[in-house]
C-alpha cells in the first residue's frame, strides 16, 4: 500500500517531520513493507521552514537578530536552489523568545524579522515567502519596516522607541531609504487568519492578550495602530487597513501588504505547494495528519484541513491523529477528514503528554494499521 503522512508539528513536543517519522514507525510495525512518504507540513507558524527544508532539501541558515524585547537571539531561515527564501516570524519575534511574566504585547518588537528579511537579500533571493505565525508583538510591522530602512518619527523628528504603544506617537514615516532590492523581490505572506488591523476583530483585540497586554491595553495598542494606519496611508495614498489578514502577527500582514506590496496565501497552500504533496498523494490508499490539537477552530486555515482538501480532490480518504480533540471536532468530518483519533490512552497531564507524544503517535498508528489490515481481508 501506499501512505502519505502528512502532519503539523505538535507544538513545544515535536517537529512535524519527528511526528511523520514516529506515524511511519508504528504504521511500519504492521505493514513493513508499505510505501511510505513523509510530508511534513505548517501553516507558516512556527516549524514552517523546517517542514519545507524536510520536503525540499534546501538550507538551514543561521542568524543572531533582535529579539522581541530587544536581547540578541539566535534566528533561523531557509534557502531553497531556486532563488526563494522562507522565513518564518516566529524564529526571530515569537512569543517563546518571552518568557510568560515578562509578556508586554506594548513594547515589543518585529525588528528581528526584519534582519532575517535583510539577510534572505543578502543571498539574492528573488522571493520571500514569510511566515507570520507566532508572534510576540503588536507592532503593526513597523520594527520590520525600521530594520529594511524606513523611519518612523515623532513630531520632534526623533525615532519612535521600539513597539505597539509608541505608534500613538507617530507623525511621519519616511520610506525613501528601503532597501532597494526590495522593490525586485516578490513577497508572500504565509497566513492562517483573515483578521483586519483594528477593531474587534483586529489583532490588538484578538491577540493582544495572549501577548500580555491587559485590557486597557488592548485599547490603547488599537488605537495606536488605527493611528498608524492613518499616517501610512497618508503616505502611500492608500488604506490597506480593512483588507482580510492584514491583523496576522500583530499587524506585520499590514506593513507587508501596505509597504511591501506582499500578496497572502493560506500558510498550508504554500508550503503544500513547496513540499509537492498534491502530486505525492497521487494513487496513494491513505493520507495521515495531525496536529497538537483538533477542535472546531482548526477549520480555519489549520493544517490538517488543508491537507484533507488536497487528499479528498485525489479521492483519498484521510485519517486525524491529535494530541486532544477539542469542541467541535467532528466538524472536520465536513471538510475532508474521514475519521480523527486522540492519543491519550487515558487520564494523563499535558507535561505526560508532550513527554509521551511519540510513543503515542507510533502506538496509534499501529493501532490504525492493524484495522486497515483487518478492513482489507475482509474486501
Amino acid at each position: 500500500m501506499k501512505l502519505v503522512i502528512a502532519p503539523d508539528s505538535f507544538k513545544e513536543s515535536l517537529s512535524a517531520e519527528q511526528v511523520a517519522s514516529a506515524i511511519a514507525g508504528g504504521w511500519r510495525s504492521v505493514y513493513p513493507q508499505a510505501d511510505i512518504h513523509l510530508c511534513p507540513m505548517a501553516d507558516g507558524g512556527e516549524g514552517t521552514v523546517d517542514a519545507v527544508l524536510a520536503a525540499t532539501g534546501g538550507e538551514r541558515r543561521e542568524l543572531s537578530v533582535r529579539g522581541p524585547l530587544g536581547q540578541p537571539v539566535q534566528a533561523h531561515w531557509g534557502w531553497l536552489e531556486n532563488g526563494q527564501a522562507v522565513i518564518e516570524m516566529a524564529a526571530a519575534s515569537g512569543l517563546h523568545w518571552v518568557e510568560p511574566a515578562q509578556r508586554d504585547a506594548c513594547i515589543t518588537t518585529s525588528y528581528g524579522t526584519g534582519e532575517l528579511i535583510l539577510a534572505a537579500l543578502d543571498a539574492g533571493a528573488r522571493r520571500i515567502i514569510l511566515g507570520i505565525g507566532g508572534s510576540a508583538t503588536n507592532d503593526g510591522g513597523a520594527g520590520v519596516l525600521e530594520a529594511l530602512g524606513a523611519r518612523l518619527l515623532d513630531g520632534q523628528g526623533q525615532p519612535l522607541a521600539a513597539g505597539g504603544a509608541a505608534l500613538a506617537s507617530l507623525q511621519r514615516i519616511e520610506l525613501d531609504g528601503l532597501d532597494p532590492r526590495l522593490a525586485q523581490v516578490e513577497v508572500l505572506v504565509a497566513a492562517d487568519v483573515d483578521n483586519p488591523l483594528c477593531g474587534p476583530r483586529g489583532a490588538s483585540h484578538v491577540f493582544g492578550p495572549q501577548k500580555g497586554a491587559s485590557v486597557a491595553q488592548v485599547e490603547q495598542l488599537d488605537r495606536a495602530l488605527g493611528h498608524y494606519a492613518d499616517v501610512v496611508a497618508a503616505a502611500l495614498g492608500e488604506d490597506v487597513r480593512d483588507v482580510p489578514g492584514v491583523g496576522a502577527a500583530g499587524g506585520l500582514g499590514f506593513a507587508a501588504r501596505a509597504v511591501l506590496g506582499a500578496r497572502f496565501r493560506p500558510g498550508i497552500e504554500l508550503v503544500a505547494e513547496l513540499s509537492g504533496l498534491a502530486q505525492a498523494v497521487q494513487g496513494a490508499d491513505l493520507v495521515i495528519t495531525g496536529e497538537g490539537r483538533l477542535d472546531g477552530q482548526s477549520l480555519h486555515g489549520k493544517t490538517p484541513v488543508g491537507v484533507a482538501r488536497i487528499a479528498q480532490a485525489a479521492g483519498v480518504p484521510v485519517i486525524a491523529l491529535a494530541g486532544s480533540l477539542g469542541e467541535g471536532y467532528q466538524r472536520l468530518y465536513e471538510a475532508g477528514i474521514d475519521a480523527a483519533f486522540s492519543l491519550a490512552p487515558g487520564p494523563v497531564t499535558l507535561e505526560q503528554a508532550m513527554r509521551d507524544a511519540h510513543v503515542q503517535l507510533q502506538s496509534r498508528a499501529a493501532d490504525i494499521a492493524r484495522l486497515w489490515r483487518l478492513a482489507a481481508r475482509r474486501r
